[in-house]
C-alpha cells in the first residue's frame, strides 16, 4: 500500500494488513503506520494547528483515526509503548502549554458519521461531527432540539463530556445514550445518569474514556422554516455578544451562581487588560483573545491574575470552564 505524505490525516483500516513501518523525516519527525491499518501515528505534531486558541507546543505523538477500528489499534499502540493518552476534540476548550504533551493524542475529530430516525427522533452521531453543523442539519429538517447548540464550537465528544450548554439549555438535556471506549477496547454504553452530570462536567471529564458516539432525543416533524428562524436568532445572539474576531477557547470561567464570571470580571476592571499577546475581551469579559502571537504561558498568567483579582475584590475564586493540558509554570510575574 502506498501512502503519500498528503495523506497525513488519513486513518481507517485497511483491507490488507500492513507491518508496522517507521520512516525518520528528521530526527525529531518520525512517521509510524499501524498494522492492519493506512493510520498513521506522527511525532512532533504542532498542536497549535488543533486548537482554537491557535497556542501550544507539540504532541509527543499525534493520531486522527476515523472510524472505530483504527481508534482501537491506536490505543493498543499506546498501550504496547506504555504512553499516556489525551483525546482531542476541535481544541475549541482547552489550553495546551508551550511545552506540549508527551504520549499519544488521539485527535477525534475524524469519527463522522450522523443517522436521523424520523420515527422516533433519535439523532445518533460520531464523536468528531462539528456541533454547530449538526444544529444547522436538524433545523434544516424540522427538528427541533438543538437550536441553541449553534454557537457552540466544539465536536459531540467534547459537548458530551463537559455537558455543553447555552441558552438555558444542555446536552443533559438531550442526551439518550453515549457510547464510551475504554483504554482496553472495551465498549460501554452510559445513560445520561451513568454520565454523572453536573454544571458544565461529567463523570469522564478527567478519565482515560473515550466518547466515541452519542445518541439524542429530538423533536422531528417541525416546520423546518421555524426551527431555522430560531437557531439563526441564537446564532446572531452570539456573534452580537461574544468576540469571534480573535482566536478564543470561548468561556474562560464557569458562571458563580448566582453571579455570572463575565460580570464580575468586568466589575473588577479587567475588560482590556493584557499579558502579552492574550487579552480580556472588550466585548465580553469571560474571554480571552489571542491578539496575535500569544503563547500559553501569557493566557494562563492572565486567567491567574483575573482570578486573583476577582477574589481580592469579591470574595470569589472563579473555577476555569476551559481544561488546561500540559505543564505551566507555578508563578507568573
Amino acid at each position: 500500500m502506498k501512502i503519500s505524505q498528503a495523506a497525513g490525516n488519513i486513518c481507517t483500516v485497511s483491507a490488507t494488513p500492513t507491518q508496522k513501518q517507521e520512516t525518520d523525516k528528521s530526527s525529531d519527525n518520525k512517521i509510524i503506520y499501524l498494522p492492519g491499518t493506512d493510520c498513521m501515528i506522527r511525532s512532533q505534531a504542532a498542536l497549535s494547528a488543533f486548537t482554537s486558541y491557535r497556542v501550544g507546543g507539540a504532541a509527543e505523538w499525534y493520531v486522527a483515526p476515523r472510524n472505530l477500528e483504527a481508534l482501537q489499534a491506536s490505543l493498543n499502540y499506546a498501550k504496547e509503548h506504555n504512553l499516556t493518552v489525551t483525546t482531542l476534540g476541535a481544541g475549541s476548550n482547552l489550553l495546551v502549554s508551550d511545552r506540549g504533551l508527551p504520549g499519544l493524542v488521539v485527535a477525534t475529530r475524524h469519527l463522522r458519521h450522523t443517522h436521523f430516525d424520523p420515527e422516533t427522533g433519535l439523532l445518533t452521531v460520531a464523536a468528531g461531527e462539528p456541533i454547530p453543523s449538526l444544529a444547522w442539519e436538524a433545523a434544516q429538517l424540522g427538528w427541533q432540539g438543538l437550536e441553541w447548540a449553534v454557537g457552540i464550537p466544539g465536536t459531540v465528544g467534547g459537548a458530551v463530556v463537559m455537558n455543553a450548554g447555552a441558552h438555558n439549555s444542555c446536552i443533559a438535556d438531550i442526551l439518550v445514550s453515549a457510547e464510551v471506549l475504554s483504554p482496553d477496547g472495551t465498549l460501554e454504553t452510559f445513560s445520561p445518569e451513568q454520565m454523572g452530570y453536573t454544571y458544565r462536567t461529567s463523570l469522564l471529564q478527567g478519565s482515560d474514556r473515550i466518547v466515541t458516539q452519542a445518541t439524542f432525543q429530538l423533536q422531528p416533524g417541525a416546520d423546518p422554516a421555524t426551527v431555522l428562524a430560531v437557531t439563526k436568532q441564537h446564532k446572531q445572539h452570539r456573534l452580537s455578544t461574544q468576540p469571534y474576531n480573535f482566536p478564543s477557547c470561548g468561556s474562560v470561567f464557569r458562571n458563580p451562581k448566582p453571579y455570572a464570571a463575565g460580570w464580575l470580571i468586568e466589575q473588577t476592571g479587567l475588560k482590556g487588560y493584557q499579558i502579552g499577546g492574550a487579552q480580556v475581551a472588550q466585548l465580553h469579559a469571560n474571554f480571552i483573545v489571542n491578539r496575535g502571537g500569544a503563547k500559553a504561558s501569557d493566557i494562563f498568567c492572565l486567567i491567574r491574575h483575573i482570578q486573583e483579582q476577582v477574589q481580592e475584590r469579591w470574595s470569589i475564586l472563579l473555577e476555569p470552564e476551559v481544561k488546561m493540558m500540559g505543564e505551566f509554570q507555578a508563578a507568573c510575574g
